[in-house]
């Protein structure tokens, strides 16, 4: 299989963040790729303007939820959009959290059945990632698809993730705050890791990483926050960043927390690319 080149580090953006204009200034940067987050909805037309708007940076959804739109209209958007833009396009998917999702039941077969339906609709193995965590998921990401796409992970999680999926691609995304004060830095890393410290699929990923329970009660402790959330000037991250490459990651997909993520990625670009 043909990995796409998604380049070395890409930029991650929240679906009501990613602009045609913060795309196109990805590129001018240097990413890689721009990685369309959240659970983007068919059909995809925000993936498409974000493609029209710049040249050759691949965009990728970070991830299409298997809950919330079926695989066929799904397929037929890819093939729209890879008509129109032939090799720079990489459709994300993934099962999303059980917490939101009153539908959520049997997510492994769910996943399988979803991937048997694109693969029938003609949808490239290579041109589609799966979101991955644990061994089974992440087993499935390998043998189904380009790759593996794992979220809030550390590059011991990476290392781990690398021995199983063997030579698929590994694109994990990890979140920074671009500031060397640390108790802001906290602050906002705390605000949104919130969020994810109440899913239990995150939780468990955790726990098998090592992390105690005491780790991720009350909003994290200041080793796990400054774990998944990096934080320092832009040479101090871009060193976290590169440690999950030296981990055995193809390409890292940065999201710059903070009121201007904009003025991060400039900064990590300046040392990073």
């Amino acid at each position: 299989m043909q990995l796409m080149d998604l380049g070395s580090f890409g930029i991650w953006q929240p679906t009501v963040r990613s602009t045609p204009e913060l795309a196109a200034e990805a590129e001018r940067l240097g990413y890689g790729t721009f990685w369309l987050g959240g659970s983007p909805r068919e059909p995809l037309t925000q993936v498409e303007e974000l493609l029209d708007a710049t040249e050759r940076i691949v965009i990728a959804t970070g991830i299409v939820n298997m809950w919330a739109d079926d695989a066929g209209p799904i397929a037929e958007n890819y093939h729209r959009i890879e008509a129109k833009h032939p090799g720079r396009f990489l459709l994300g998917v993934g099962i999303g959290h059980p917490e939101a999702t009153k539908e959520y039941q049997a997510p492994y077969p769910t996943m399988v059945s979803y991937l048997d339906e694109l693969d029938a609709a003609g949808v490239p193995r290579d041109r589609m990632c799966l979101a991955a965590l644990g061994p089974k998921v992440l087993k499935l990401a390998a043998d189904r698809t380009a790759g593996a796409h794992p979220y809030l992970t550390s590059p011991a999680h990476t290392a781990q993730a690398r021995e199983i999926v063997g030579g698929a691609l590994l694109a994990p995304e990890h979140m920074v705050v671009v500031s060397t004060d640390a108790d802001e830095a906290r602050a906002i890393a705390r605000k949104t890791l919130n969020f994810y410290l109440g899913l239990i699929n995150y939780r468990n990923n955790w726990l098998r990483e090592g992390y105690s329970e005491a780790d991720l009660a009350d909003g994290g402790s200041d080793a796990f926050v400054d774990a998944m959330v990096l934080h320092g000037d832009a040479k101090t991250i871009a060193d976290g960043l590169r440690a999950h490459h030296d981990a055995g990651a193809d390409h890292v997909c940065i999201q710059v927390l903070g009121p201007d993520p904009s003025a991060g990625q400039r900064a990590l670009a300046e040392v990073l690319l």
